[in-house]
């Protein structure tokens, strides 16, 4: 079984498009790690159609908000395709239907990790425009790393942990066996 884990990052902001379209940010970079190679691939705006190709030949593609989000991105890509036949976890779409409320992946990895983010979309944004597209890459490796892991704890142990906003460390169950 092939699973796929599935991060992007954009060229614009929301900000900059006027609107919370994810289709007009346009793909900056794209990772996977797959269990079938066991290593990360690498996308760039160009290689959008191997991206999506990989995506739908994975068994489960497991992200974070990548329904509403990622695949959201990639629809100007391939305008035909139906994102949502891609069978896929969306963990953060899991957490809220549980809780009610959105998590951050940051917030998520934080309590059930001991581990953060090393950037954010932002800063890549950026790096892109600055034409540092080894810490583009670099930053959305780190990010997969980090659904990766969180999306193995979950499994293993039927539960993420999260911090409320007093700071109390609690459970979310989660069922991705």
């Amino acid at each position: 079984m092939n699973i796929v884990y599935f991060d992007l990052e954009t060229q614009k902001t929301f900000d900059e498009i006027g609107g919370r379209e994810a289709g007009k940010l346009r793909l900056a970079c794209g990772v996977t790690w797959s269990t079938a190679r066991s290593d990360f691939a690498v996308y760039w705006e160009a290689d959008a159609p191997a991206l999506i190709a990989e995506l739908k030949a994975a068994d489960r593609v497991i992200g974070f908000n990548i329904l509403n989000f990622d695949y959201e991105v990639l629809k100007p890509y391939a305008p035909n395709e139906n994102f949502r036949a891609i069978r896929s976890t969306d963990m953060l779409q899991d957490i809220f239907r549980a809780l009610g409320f959105r998590l951050s992946l940051d917030s998520v990895a934080k309590a059930t990790l001991g581990a953060t983010k090393t950037a954010d979309g932002l800063q890549s944004v950026q790096w892109f425009r600055n034409g540092e597209l080894d810490k583009v890459a670099e930053y959305c490796k780190s990010d997969v790393d980090i659904t990766r892991r969180v999306y193995e704890f979950g499994r293993e142990h039927g539960y993420i942990h999260y911090y409320s906003k007093l700071g109390s460390k609690l459970k979310v169950p989660v069922n991705w066996k």
